[in-house]
């Protein structure tokens, strides 16, 4: 995946993350067993992609050449299936390089 163009196409891939790490958590809630690893992170990734969410809704988010809190979350957990993985990485990607601006 190519890193987001505009701001706005950010802020969607933000929004997806947001999505999904809510829908990661109510699976866990509704069939914890079944869930495996994930049940030791799933509230701190949660919190941790809400928070760049809001700072971005807030107009204090800043790209930085630095990884986001939560990919540390993601990392300590890299033997856990995340299925969107991917899409945490690209987030991060743009965060650390910029939006892809064509040359």
């Amino acid at each position: 995946m190519k890193r987001p163009k505009t701001a706005e196409a950010y802020i969607d891939l933000l929004k997806q993350a947001v999505f999904e790490v809510e829908e990661l958590q109510a699976s866990f809630e509704f069939d914890a067993e079944g869930m495996g690893g994930v049940t030791d992170f799933i509230d701190e990734l949660t919190r941790q992609v809400k928070a760049v969410y809001q700072s971005m809704q807030a107009g204090t988010y800043e790209f930085k050449d630095q990884d986001l809190p939560f990919m540390a979350t993601v990392r300590r957990n890299d033997g856990v299936f995340l299925p969107f993985r991917d899409l945490l990485n690209l987030i991060n990607d743009t965060h650390r390089n910029g939006l892809e601006v064509d040359g």
